[in-house]
């Protein structure tokens, strides 16, 4: 027989599975004798009380041995199969193409940027000289722009797809299992490599093509049919299925279809700023402590707030983490952020932002391109008042707030360089206004957080896409063309790495064989 009981346990105990064992008899009230194994299924922090505690769902195997939960991909060959073109090699474009070779399809993964590993010079060159490969940059590459900007797997897509599954298959290659027993389940940036290099070997032995360095710069339709997509390098790859995965920053797919006359629309995004604290901080804040138990993980935070009827919320918060400088141009400021698998660096960051309807930009309603016009002439400004380099416009948070120019900032994480300058000249007025009124209410709501202490840097535009490629919602196909199935992220349907990997796989369900 099989129980499955909640449980509330100390960071003391949490790793001692005989303890755990003796918390369940007495709940259960059984013999010790009759547990034959458990199983943790779900593991969170409550750290409401005082006392900060672990909550963990336990099966409890009574007098019956333990049966161990395992995931295999039902993977089978592909090579001579129905060619699918994937545009994109993220977590949409991946997951897609695992579920083309469960499905009997053979997809061809089409990839501007680069392997994963080989993107790692490109990132360096960005940290330490701020110079942006156009084409292998924190966004573009193998894996996406999870893939070195933190792997975090929170989501709350569960509506859209199996999670499990998508979780599983990271396991499968390589990942900790721990992600799926964890409520904020994370991989890490230096592990993330190695996972996404699994992938995509299993999807070249099982007869799948992943062309990195080629770029798409065409999509052939006869009479409303896709029919094959053009590179730059002068190749043709023809099929009559095209799933366009590219991710919210390629912004030259948005020009393909506007040249060619294909429907877009304006979709608003959320604009800010990331704000980082000493991690100590958060810490001393969520768990009511002067220091972190060794057993806890650094502490995140989740913040939300309306202010003149504008709401500010916190946004991809990183522990213990590292802010990077995210542009895929050599003339624009874009930040993001991301965090280690130990989480344990000495920083806590997190975007804090507002949303950008429609209404807030002149033409958003009938111009496609309204929003993504505006969200770059910001990243160019804040370019500008950097004077270079991907050097960030910054402030002190009080100083911030207080309208005044920082006179020196607090050593941070990001490491091409900040600049000390009043971020009402980056801005819009009415995202400023509200970034004021909120921080000291999110310091009233956590202690500490409001303080000099911590940075602002500017700025966090890239949260999500401000064009939507329009798809049909049952068939997932573009209105006017057959076979081209717009997913995920850079489509306006997705916004993380799992909800854009469960879109790659309904669009792939979605395609008819």
């Amino acid at each position: 027989m099989q129980q499955e009981i909640e449980l509330a346990i100390s960071p003391d105990h949490i790793y001692n599975e005989d303890f755990i064992i003796q918390q369940g008899v007495k709940k259960l009230k059984i013999s010790r004798d009759t547990v034959k194994g458990i199983y943790i299924r779900k593991r969170s922090i409550d750290a409401r009380s005082r006392q900060v505690l672990y909550r963990i769902r336990v099966v409890f195997y009574i007098n019956e041995e333990p049966q161990i939960e395992t995931f295999s991909s039902a993977l089978k060959p592909v090579a001579d199969a129905k060619p699918v073109i994937i545009i994109g090699a993220g977590p949409a474009g991946l997951f897609a193409a695992y579920r083309c070779i469960e499905r009997g399809l053979k997809p061809i993964l089409l990839e501007r940027g680069k392997a994963v590993r080989d993107r790692r010079r490109d990132l360096a060159k960005i940290n330490r000289e701020g110079l942006v490969n156009p084409e292998s940059n924190y966004c573009y590459g193998e894996g996406g722009a999870g893939t070195y900007s933190d792997g975090k797997l929170y989501t709350r897509s569960n509506k859209r797809g199996d999670v499990h599954k998508v979780l599983s298959i990271f396991v499968e290659n390589g990942a900790d299992e721990d992600i799926l027993i964890d409520a904020r389940p994370h991989i890490g940036t230096n592990k993330l490599p190695h996972i996404i290099e699994g992938m995509r070997n299993r999807i070249l032995e099982m007869g799948g093509e992943v062309h990195f360095d080629t770029k798409v710069i065409d999509i052939v339709e006869q009479f409303g049919q896709v029919k094959a997509v053009k590179t730059a390098d002068g190749k043709t790859f023809d099929a009559e299925h095209v799933i366009v995965a590219t991710g919210h920053s390629a912004r030259d797919i948005y020009e393909l279809f506007r040249n060619k006359d294909w429907l877009l629309e304006a979709k608003p995004f959320a604009l800010g700023v990331r704000i980082e604290h000493p991690q100590e901080i958060i810490d001393q804040a969520q768990y009511h402590c002067s220091s972190r138990h060794e057993n806890l993980p650094p502490a995140y935070y989740s913040l939300v707030e309306q202010v003149n009827d504008r709401g500010v919320f916190s946004f991809c918060m990183c522990p213990g983490g590292i802010i990077a400088p995210c542009a895929t141009d050599f003339d624009e400021i874009v930040v993001n952020g991301w965090s280690p698998s130990k989480r344990n660096n000495p920083h806590a960051n997190s975007g804090t932002v507002i949303q950008i309807n429609l209404e807030d930009v002149p033409d958003a309603a009938t111009n496609p391109f309204a929003l993504l016009d505006f969200q770059r002439q910001i990243e160019r400004q804040a370019f500008q008042l950097g004077g270079g380099n991907l050097v960030a416009p910054a402030q002190r948070m009080v100083d911030f707030v207080e309208n005044r120019v920082s006179r020196n900032l607090p050593e941070n994480s990001y490491k091409p360089g900040t600049k000390s300058v009043d971020l009402k000249e980056v801005l819009p007025d009415f995202v400023h206004r509200a970034l004021r009124g909120a921080l000291p209410i999110f310091g009233k709501k956590m202690k500490g957080y409001y303080t000099n202490e911590a940075i602002l840097v500017g700025v966090e535009s890239r949260t999500s896409s401000p064009v939507r490629i329009p798809r049909d919602k049952d068939t997932l196909q573009h209105p006017q063309i057959n076979g081209l199935y717009p997913c995920a992220e850079g489509a306006g349907y997705a916004g993380g790495i799992v909800s854009a990997a469960i879109d790659g796989i309904n669009c792939v369900d979605a395609i008819k064989i």
